[in-house]
C-alpha cells in the first residue's frame, strides 16, 4: 500500500485539466482545511476531492468491490476512509464550504468525461453544499453534480 499515491493521481489530474481549461483558479491540496482537499476555491469557498471507488467505498459502483483476501482488515479500513470522509464534509459545511466529490467511474466513462467541463461548471456556479459526479452505471443518487 506505500506505492499508493495520495496526490497527482490521475482523476485528480483530468479535474484539474478540466478546470484549468475553464480558466478556474485554484489550490492543490490546502492543508488548513479538513481532509486537504485535492482542489480548493478558497474565493468560491469550494472543495474538489478526486474519490477512488475502492479506497472511499463508492456505493453502488463495480468499481468498490470488498477483496476476498483478508476480509476483515479491508472492512476496517474502508470504513474508516468513508467515516473519516464524512467527517471531513460536516467540518468542511460548518465552515462554510461547499464540496464536490469527483468518482473515479465517472472519470473512467467516456461519455461522462466528455461532460466533465460542464458538469463541474454548474455545480461550481450553483448553489448546492455537497454535489457528486459519478459513471452512469452508479446508483442514481451519486449521478448528478448539483
Amino acid at each position: 500500500m506505500s506505492g499508493i499515491r495520495g496526490k497527482g493521481t490521475k482523476p485528480e489530474v483530468l479535474v484539474r485539466k478540466a478546470l484549468t481549461g475553464m480558466g478556474y483558479r485554484y489550490r492543490l491540496h490546502r492543508r488548513d482545511l479538513p481532509g486537504s482537499p485535492d482542489i480548493a476555491m478558497p474565493g468560491r469557498k469550494v472543495a474538489i476531492f478526486a474519490q477512488g471507488c475502492f479506497w472511499h467505498m463508492h456505493q453502488g459502483c463495480r468499481f468498490a468491490k470488498m477483496p476476498s483476501t483478508r476480509p476483515d482488515f479491508w472492512r476496517e479500513k474502508l470504513e474508516g476512509n468513508a467515516a473519516r470522509d464524512q467527517a471531513t464534509l460536516a467540518e468542511l459545511q460548518a465552515m462554510g464550504w461547499r464540496s464536490l466529490w469527483v468518482w473515479e467511474c465517472a472519470l473512467r466513462d467516456e461519455l461522462t468525461l466528455s461532460d466533465l467541463p460542464r458538469a463541474l461548471k454548474a455545480w461550481i456556479e450553483g448553489s448546492e453544499p455537497f454535489g457528486t459526479i459519478a459513471g452512469p452505471t452508479c446508483s442514481a443518487v451519486n449521478r448528478e453534480a448539483g
